[in-house]
């Protein structure tokens, strides 16, 4: 690993929420074109790590560092999609994957030129003008998952984005992820308490304690790509499943 194949360099991260102590000593990072899953219990601090991490939130001690630049406290550098699609129900979803764009003041029209050359790939394409209360669940989301790319698409942060879906739209999703990753050019954060949506998915895991957190372990994938159904009952997958588990 070089210095410059790393985007996201966490050190030593600590938060507090008056005497709530969530995150005690956190420390990872993010390569390039990698997939990282964090991975750990309900309440252990995921998201505030991923609130710091954006620059939503600061960090009582430790840094962030994105390109070797500090980022404590600086937002708009990385994507950030969270649980909820959030998606504006009185626009149409043209407008409301292009929020972004519009935000930072680019031309309309140019952005939905932009956009809409990524709709047949988001599996949106016929459905520019419909409005989130006509898309099924894993159509919003993946509706949600176009803006957090169009926003900035060299680093995601993606919280949880298939927990409120059903298992079986659940399990497509995450087949559609893998496959327009591959595309993508993207590298991916990603928060889960799902251990088998965090094997699947990953290229490094990196295990939470409960709170406040630490790293407990750290996880390399020795899985190959590109993963199938077949992938979910690999003796690998298992074996390692297995080993997840019992440190949980």
């Amino acid at each position: 690993m070089t210095k410059s194949n790393i985007l996201i360099e966490v050190i030593n991260i600590k938060k507090s929420f008056g005497s709530l102590h969530t995150l005690e000593d956190i420390s990872l990072k993010l390569e390039k074109n990698q997939f990282v899953s964090i991975l750990g219990p309900s309440g252990c601090g995921k998201s505030t790590l991923f609130d710091i991490i954006s620059g939503l939130e600061l960090p009582d001690s430790g840094k962030i560092l994105i390109n070797g630049k500090n980022y404590n406290g600086k937002t708009g550098r990385v994507s950030y999609m969270h649980q909820k699609d959030l998606m504006f129900p009185w626009n149409n979803v043209i407008n409301n994957v292009c929020l972004p764009m519009f935000i930072k003041g680019e031309n309309r029209k140019k952005s939905y030129i932009k956009a809409k050359k990524y709709f047949p790939d988001f599996g949106l394409k016929g459905f520019e003008n419909n409005y989130p209360n006509q898309l099924s669940g894993g159509m919003r989301q993946r509706a949600a998952l176009l803006r957090t790319y169009l926003f900035a698409n060299d680093i995601m942060l993606l919280d949880e984005p298939f927990g409120n879906l059903d298992a079986i739209t659940r399990r497509k999703m995450q087949l559609w992820l893998l496959g327009i990753w591959d595309r993508m050019n993207a590298s991916v954060l990603f928060v889960t308490h799902d251990i088998d949506e965090a094997i699947f998915l990953s290229d490094k895991i990196y295990l939470l304690s409960r709170r406040p957190a630490v790293v407990r372990e750290i996880f390399n994938m020795d899985i190959e790509r590109p993963r199938d159904n077949k992938t979910l009952t690999s003796m690998k997958f298992n074996k390692l499943k297995e080993k997840i588990i019992t440190l949980l």
